[in-house]
């Protein structure tokens, strides 16, 4: 689970916001060789630009370029992903809002949370759904009655507690 980067990395990590779909500029056309390139750093991010320009029929230079205009336009993000549990978090938990007035402005507000990551507006049952990774049951007390419900705009809460986590990949690749 966990996928370290370090010095040799491709690229820097990205701020823990970078993923954010809210910018206005249209997607990136991607062709089928920076398909293949997100799809060697997606089985190892930190894969040397040799060994993918080798993979995918391009020099290191090119791969080098390529890799970093992904990364400028926000297409790939390179991070490492921790195991929680390994770093000291002992509970996950998905939280679904019910909500009244701007939901993106709400959704901001829980984005800027450090326990928050991940945050969605949604239809159906509810608003917004949000996960929150928290050192144990007394932290997420406080997170959910001290910032998430006192928030302008959150009606009402249902907190989903994660039990045993199963599968969390992030190599759908680019289909």
């Amino acid at each position: 689970m966990s996928r370290p980067t370090g010095p040799t990395s491709p690229a820097s990590p990205q701020p823990k916001n970078a993923a954010s779909s809210t910018a206005k500029t249209p997607p990136m056309a991607l062709d089928q060789t920076s398909k293949a390139i997100i799809e060697q750093l997606q089985e190892d991010g930190r894969r040397p630009y040799a060994a993918i320009g080798k993979a995918v029929g391009l020099s290191e230079a090119a791969v080098r370029q390529r890799v970093q205009r992904l990364v400028e336009s926000g297409v790939v993000q390179i991070v490492a992903v921790t195991d929680p549990l390994q770093v000291g978090f002992t509970r996950q938990a998905m939280i679904g809002l019910k909500a009244e007035g701007n939901l993106q402005d709400l959704a901001d507000a829980l984005a800027e949370m450090s326990e928050v990551d991940y945050v969605v507006i949604t239809a159906g049952a509810f608003d917004i759904l949000v996960e929150v990774v928290c050192e144990d049951d007394e932290h997420l007390l406080e997170v959910l009655n001290n910032d998430i419900r006192t928030l302008p705009g959150v009606r009402t809460t249902e907190t989903f507690v994660y039990l045993k986590l199963r599968k969390q990949l992030y190599n759908w690749g680019t289909r």
